[in-house]
Formats: structure tokens, C-alpha cells, sequence
């Protein structure tokens, strides 16, 4: 089966790295991983202004056809868009700290507001800057549970202020059409993961799992917050391997 795995804002394919040496140690070695870098990521340069998160998702599924999708936070939304408008693509969903966007209008605004500040800084920071900018994106308590080595760090400095800047702005939580009315229409497994100590993305989960048309499990992946899948790598791929051989119970299509 083929894995396609999908990282988060600020991150590279290379990201996945420690994680993919994990699932191979979990039993996956009968997996053929691919991963591919988000648009504006891996040193890209600004994107284009037809770029948006439906876009975004059509060139992923181009880049890697019929797989097992896994997306992680910007990566998990990506991910998702590509299951509801290219169902024929995905065999399996697994999103780890992922939503399907943000209802109410005034809150998306001010998230787009948000989105838009701190691309201006990362801009006006340039890619000398962004060293500084990534210790300061870290710091910050998404991140509080994500030592060194899950931070990944040099696999982050590949990108360019200018693209990371872009992202933000096509392909940002504010910028997204939420998406929730339409998860009914998934037809294959879902995996949605959080971390307990992620409050937010925990209840996000929880609603996104119950609302996948009868095909979702929510785990919660203990001791870990945001980055569940980098803070805990081992039990991250026990979990996506049980779910790539269909033994994982508790999802429907699946078997115990």
C-alpha cells in the first residue's frame, strides 16, 4: 500500500524523516511512504494567486495518486480536501491535529487578520530572518510538548520567507471554506489523532471523527500536544501501520 504523508506549516518532506524510520521499525516495511512538500514549502518561492487549499489539494493528489493520505495540522486539512473532492484517490484518511475549518464568519475574518500579520512580519524578515522567526514559531504553545528532535528544525530552515509567507495567506485556517457539512460524504476509514494535552484540536477531532459518515475512530495519542506525531513518532506509527493493515478495531471497514 502506498502512504503519502503530508506536513504542516513551516515544515519540509523532510520533516517526515525520523517518523518514516519509526514505521519501518513498527512493521511497515511492506509500506511504500511518499512524501510531499506543502506549495510555498522546500524553498519555494511565492505562490501564484490561483493557489488556494481546493488547488493545493488537486496537485497533491496528481503528485501521488491512489494512497493511504496522511496529513499532519495544514497537511491534515490538505489532506481531507483531497478525500471530499477526489474520493477515488484516497484508500484511507488519517489526520493528526486537523480541522475542517472555521463556521463562524467573524471569527474566520479575524483568523485571515491574524494569517495575514504574521505573514507580513515573516516577509519582512526575509530568509535571513527566518531562523529567528522558527526559534520564536517553536517557542510558542502549539509547540511546548515538541522537544529538539521532533522539532526537526534544519528540515524547516530549507524553506524561504517568501513562500512560507504565501502558504499562509492561500492556504491558512482563515483563508480555508470550512468543510464540515461535507464529511458525511467520506467513504473510506478515517483516523483522526490528537495529542491530550491539545485541548483544542482534541474536541476538533473528536467532531471530525464522529461526523465522517460512519467511518471515523478518534485516538487520543497520550503525553503529547500538537505535534503528536513528532513528540510521539513511536506510537504515532504503531497506530498508522495497525490502520494501513486494517487492524485497527473500532473503524468501520476495517477488521480487528
Amino acid at each position: 500500500m502506498r502512504v503519502v504523508l503530508v506536513h504542516g506549516f513551516t515544515q519540509s518532506a523532510s520533516s517526515w524523516e525520523p517518523v518514516v524510520a519509526s514505521i519501518r521499525a513498527a512493521g511497515g516495511e511492506d509500506l511504500e511512504i511518499v512524501t510531499w512538500t506543502l506549495p510555498g514549502h522546500g524553498g519555494a518561492s511565492a505562490l501564484g494567486a490561483a493557489c488556494d487549499l481546493p488547488a493545493a489539494a488537486a496537485a497533491l493528489g496528481e503528485a501521488c495518486g491512489k494512497a493511504m493520505y496522511v496529513g499532519y495540522s495544514m497537511g491534515g486539512r490538505l489532506a481531507l480536501q483531497l478525500a471530499l473532492d477526489r474520493p477515488e484517490l484516497v484508500s484511507r484518511l488519517l489526520l493528526v491535529s486537523a480541522t475542517a475549518g472555521i463556521e463562524d464568519l467573524d471569527e474566520r475574518a479575524a483568523r485571515r487578520l491574524s494569517d495575514e500579520a504574521l505573514a507580513r512580519r515573516i516577509e519582512a524578515g526575509g530568509d535571513a530572518g527566518l531562523p529567528a522567526f522558527l526559534d520564536e514559531w517553536l517557542a510558542g504553545p502549539l509547540f511546548s510538548d515538541l522537544g529538539d528532535a521532533g522539532a526537526g528544525r534544519a528540515a524547516r530552515l530549507v524553506n524561504s520567507a517568501s513562500g512560507l509567507a504565501s502558504a499562509l495567506r492561500a492556504l491558512g485556517t482563515g483563508a480555508q471554506l470550512p468543510s464540515w457539512e461535507r464529511l458525511g460524504e467520506l467513504a473510506v476509514p478515517v483516523l483522526v489523532l490528537a495529542g491530550e494535552r491539545d485541548e483544542k484540536f482534541v474536541a476538533l477531532g473528536q467532531r471530525l471523527a464522529s461526523a465522517s459518515g460512519g467511518h471515523g475512530r478518534f485516538v487520543l495519542v497520550p503525553g503529547a500536544g500538537h505535534a503528536a506525531c513528532f513528540e510521539q513518532p513511536e506510537s504515532f506509527s504503531r497506530l498508522l501501520v495497525a490502520f494501513a493493515h486494517g487492524q485497527l478495531p473500532g473503524v468501520s471497514g476495517e477488521v480487528g
